[in-house]
């Protein structure tokens, strides 16, 4: 658990590799790092689950919902993970991001693209200059199950291609073992490993079990320095929910009220209308802030959310119904 040098991204504040002099203490060695996990206040499940509910309710007003649209639409990470992808997909995909509807050019452009190490090439050239973001997943995604040094060569394929950003998993079955010190080993070589892009660390919160797993690992990620916590690779179920979401919202807001730095949260899977992204809008300014109100803080790992928002932009716009006969598929 060695100690290691930051990155910078411009106009930024940087995620570091390691903690803030803050919490260094908390990563001395494997029975501090267990200690201070431990001693994170437990999660009440009922008021958590209640105040994600009750969020869940709020009304937006038509203006208003114009706007969250859009800023909803600016945050999306369009994504293609699947063994059949080819070039052509992943360009139509970029194109997508780039212009979600053709017929209407004043759509915001999506965040990203998120595709694998070996088609990261082909998506950065086809969204060069648009503002795109391209990110790839990495270490052995989505199981996770290889050796570190396997999961560092998936990361600088990616990066050596020109990503932005990079989405490792963690080793779910090291940490449900409670071997903090690995999982915290492991983000902080593929932090280091990714160079100036940003790093995503997948908890898979549908496998961890608990909401105390959850802020135990948000802040185990937060502490080897990953850029964004986010809930699921999308292959498995449950992927993100309301409550885990609200879970580690507070976590980043807690470590920026200790640390002085911000640090972002992306839920994945398991979004897919302009409904559910504005519940999660809610959220995130209820939970950690306005700050975070933006797509370098904020992102919506969830493709197929992107049609319904288009959708609900054309008829807020328009006054009347469109349907998905009227979307781009891909």
């Amino acid at each position: 658990m060695a100690k290691k040098s930051s990155t910078a991204t411009p106009g930024r504040a940087p995620a570091q590799a390691g903690p803030p002099a803050a919490l260094a203490d908390a990563t001395a060695d494997e029975t501090s790092l267990k200690r201070f996990l431990h001693g994170l206040s437990p999660v009440d499940t009922v008021g958590v689950e209640q105040r994600a509910a009750g969020l869940a309710t709020r009304s937006i007003k038509k203006a208003s919902k114009l706007a969250a649209i859009d800023l909803a639409i600016s945050m999306v990470d369009l994504t293609t993970l699947e063994g059949a992808d080819t070039d052509g997909k992943v360009r139509n995909l970029c194109r997508k991001a780039v212009l979600p509807d053709p017929e209407i050019p004043d759509t915001p452009t999506a965040a990203a693209v998120c595709v694998y190490p070996d088609k990261a090439a082909v998506a950065v050239e086809e969204v060069a200059g648009s503002g795109v973001k391209v990110a790839a997943v990495a270490t052995a995604f989505p199981a996770g199950r290889s050796s570190l040094e396997v999961k560092l060569a998936d990361t600088t394929m990616a990066v050596e291609a020109g990503v932005d950003e990079v989405d490792m998993v963690i080793d779910r079955g090291a940490f449900l073992e409670g071997n903090y010190g690995q999982v915290y080993d492991e983000i902080r070589a593929v932090k280091q490993a990714c160079g100036p892009a940003r790093l995503k660390v997948i908890l898979e919160t549908g496998e961890l079990a608990t909401y105390d797993n959850v802020r135990r690992a948000s802040w185990l990620a937060l502490l080897a320095g990953g850029d964004f916590i986010k809930t699921s690779t999308g292959k498995i179920s449950p992927a993100a929910t309301l409550p885990v979401t609200h879970v580690m919202l507070q976590a980043v807001k807690d470590w920026q009220r200790i640390t002085g730095e911000q640090r972002a949260v992306k839920p994945a899977g398991g979004i897919r209308t302009a409904k559910d992204a504005i519940r999660y809008l809610v959220a995130v300014k209820e939970v950690a802030g306005t700050e975070w109100l933006d797509p370098y803080w904020f992102r919506f790992g969830a493709s197929s959310v992107l049609n319904d928002l288009i959708m609900q932009r054309r008829t807020q716009t328009s006054g009347h119904y469109w349907g998905p006969d009227y979307v781009t598929v891909d």
